[in-house]
């Protein structure tokens, strides 16, 4: 059984959805948590909440891990403050939507830099006291799209694949060492993620709430999973793409998430 009470836990994207559920959840069994996210004044407010209500310990990192850097610098702070980091959840990110070509270069760049470097930037910080210690937890938040190519939001699928491929192998690497590593992969969940999209039509199934993924989650570490999918729809269509074609699952997706211009 993991033991989660009078410990340190960081959530990156900590502000809002999934990553505020987390908090939550870990703040109601006792985990002591480092928020991180670019919202100060959302930060500070949840921060507040959680210690009057569960009384634990909180602290605050502002940063925008989409820029250069900024893992490192999420490090150092913590080094800093005195904080051991034994359960490190890895949930900001974010989506773009549109034929490739017409999208913003610069903030595709910025959706790789938050939705890969900077999970495996802070993977590869704070693992080595984990494995020193033999003892702590690494969630990745994946996602659905993670198994099969996304016409329309090519990045975001692309990324999702190295996340949930990247810990998968972690998984294996450290089963035997003390620390343990889970593949979240939440289909569409009811956040701000298609706010900040900007289309709807990003959006298919029916949407999870970020409550329930985060039980999921939690339950699937007891199991010892190596990856989860919140939802039996959700998991039967992650599973489409080994009984057909990639050409035919190509066709499929790039129906469901066909842009309206």
């Amino acid at each position: 059984m993991i033991v989660i009470q009078n410990k340190w836990t960081l959530i990156t994207g900590a502000s809002s959805g999934i990553g505020e559920s987390f908090a939550h959840e870990l703040a109601a069994k006792g985990r002591h948590l480092i928020l991180v996210a670019r919202s100060e004044a959302k930060l500070n407010a949840l921060a507040e909440r959680l210690h009057k209500e569960h009384g634990i310990q909180t602290e605050v990192i502002v940063s925008d891990l989409s820029q250069e850097g900024s893992p490192i610098r999420v490090y150092q702070e913590c080094e800093e403050r005195g904080l051991s980091v034994d359960f490190l959840i890895n949930n900001a990110g974010f989506a773009t939507y549109g034929r490739f070509e017409q999208l913003s270069g610069p903030r595709e760049h910025e959706e790789v830099m938050l939705n890969v470097l900077a999970v495996v930037d802070l993977t590869h910080l704070f693992l080595p006291e984990m494995l020193k210690r033999k003892s702590g937890v690494i969630i990745n938040v994946a996602s659905t799209a993670g198994f099969q190519p996304l016409p329309n939001m090519a990045v975001y699928g692309a990324t999702k694949a190295f996340v949930l491929s990247f810990t998968q192998a972690l998984w294996e690497e450290n089963r035997k060492r003390g620390v343990q590593f889970l593949a979240l992969c939440p289909g569409s969940t009811e956040t701000e993620f298609f706010n900040v999209v900007g289309a709807d039509e990003a959006s298919v199934g029916k949407r999870d709430t970020p409550e329930n993924v985060v039980h999921v989650a939690l339950r699937s570490l007891q199991a010892k999973k190596v990856f989860v999918i919140p939802g039996f729809k959700n998991y039967i269509s992650a599973q489409m793409s080994r009984f057909i074609t990639r050409k035919q699952m190509l066709y499929i997706v790039g129906r469901m998430l066909r842009t309206r211009h």
